[in-house]
């Protein structure tokens, strides 16, 4: 598998794309650089969809003021675990993480991110209400 290569910028997170259906579809925000990593959630009320920061092996809380769930990912984007973290917390970085998920408390469970399942990122200006085809 080649190694992926982002930038910052927006695209969408595809949960659960199989045999059963075209799964779920998710605004996303894509942290590549230093900069962006660095800030990530820091200061936000909310957000909208998921933010995905890359390279990664873990998070931390401080400086948040809403509660998130973190999803651990490994290089083919295989979620490795699945942890909700209050503010003002330090997550272990998990050894085979590569990428790291972040989204508001509670949201993950409901798009279908849990340990083992495969995501996909589609990266680019796509608006919230598109679907991009293959």
């Amino acid at each position: 598998m080649s190694r992926r290569r982002w930038r910052d910028g927006r695209g969408r997170l595809v949960v659960g794309t199989d045999a059963a259906g075209p799964g779920t579809s998710v605004p996303l925000e894509i942290a590549a650089s230093y900069r962006a990593r660095t800030k990530g959630l820091l200061g936000r009320d909310a957000i909208d969809g998921a933010m995905l920061l890359t390279p990664a092996s873990g998070v931390h809380t401080f400086g948040m003021r809403i509660p998130i769930d973190v999803a651990y990912l490994d290089r083919r984007l295989t979620v490795l675990a699945v942890r909700t973290m209050p503010p003002g917390r330090l997550g272990r970085p998990r050894l085979r993480s590569r990428h790291v998920l972040e989204a508001e408390a509670g949201t993950m469970a409901g798009w279908g991110v849990r340990a083992g399942v495969r995501v996909s990122v589609e990266p680019g200006g796509v608006d919230s209400g598109s679907v991009r085809g293959g």
